[in-house]
């Protein structure tokens, strides 16, 4: 079986030792090939560049960006997707099960199980976990800019995502999802194909990774007082405070808001104008679950 093993080293607050990665890897995983990204979407390229070389898996040692990137390269064909989370909330990781620690990572991936997942996409860019707009793609986008000045973690997060919470003013959009339309100004507008943002915070309590549907998760814009009293609550599995969220099933929707449109995949900022395009690839993307 041939694996190549791709490692974001900007990823997580320290800075691998990648002498160690690699003996864990090699110990587990003789003959393994391993890589480094070098840039943003390096990943992508080394992934593909593994499909045309015939390899069986590919494996992205990152937070969710990195693994956004490879399975970009890895869509629609045979070759696997492995995760090993080296990232701040690694919300894919923690869906699958994937245990934290990097030893037990790679140990548990030696036998892990082949499933074919869906993934979605926005505006023909993919995301395997959550996109949305409202505003936690305010957040991501603020996050984005407070980094390039070095500071990541969660304490920025939660740092800017507190701040936030106080001064975002919701935008009236027009949605269509499945053919109906409606018209709102939510606190966020969520898209899971998994369930959560990470960290155990479960937006979509509901998502499967395997349902061929979307599972669309509106905030609504409530009282402070309100979203307060509830936040406990999504990192529960199941309960949910009525007058907080509604819940639909879907299979692809059309967002239009005139003028720019912030909005983010798997935690990722991006910007478009005018009209945002969602929908899912059913079993398009095989994923390696971890043994149990």
């Amino acid at each position: 079986m041939k694996i190549r093993f791709i490692l974001n080293p900007k990823s997580g607050k320290n800075q691998p030792d990648l002498e160690h990665f690699a003996r864990v890897i090699q110990l587990n995983f003789p003959g393994a090939d391993m890589r480094l990204t070098k840039a943003p979407g390096h990943a992508t390229e080394l992934a593909r560049e593994a499909v045309g070389q015939g390899f069986n898996w590919v494996v992205a040692m990152g937070g969710d960006g990195t693994l956004n990137e490879t399975a970009q390269g890895l869509v629609g064909t045979q070759t696997a997707l492995g995760i090993i989370p080296r990232g701040s909330g690694n919300g894919l990781a923690r869906e699958i099960g994937m245990p934290l620690l990097l030893e037990e990572a790679v140990m548990r991936l030696q036998r892990a199980t082949p499933v074919a997942c869906d993934v979605g996409q926005a505006n023909g860019d993919l995301f395997l976990n959550v996109a949305g707009v409202g505003i936690e793609a305010a957040i991501a986008w603020q996050f984005m800019q407070h980094g390039k000045n070095g500071a990541r973690g969660k304490w920025p997060y939660f740092k800017i995502g507190a701040q936030t919470v106080f001064s975002y003013q919701p935008h009236p959009l027009e949605l269509e999802a499945d053919g109906q339309k409606s018209t709102l100004a939510p606190l966020t507008l969520v898209f899971a194909n998994g369930r959560q943002y990470g960290s155990n915070f479960k937006i979509a309590p509901h998502a499967s990774l395997t349902d061929g549907k979307l599972d669309m998760i509106t905030v609504l814009n409530a009282p402070k007082w309100k979203l307060a009293l509830a936040a406990p609550s999504f990192f529960t599995d199941t309960w949910r405070p009525l007058g907080v969220t509604e819940e639909k099933s879907i299979q692809q929707a059309i967002l239009r808001q005139p003028g720019e449109i912030l909005y983010h995949l798997d935690g990722e900022p991006r910007k478009t104008c005018d009209q945002l395009e969602i929908k899912i690839l059913p079993k398009s993307l095989t994923i390696l679950f971890p043994e149990k």
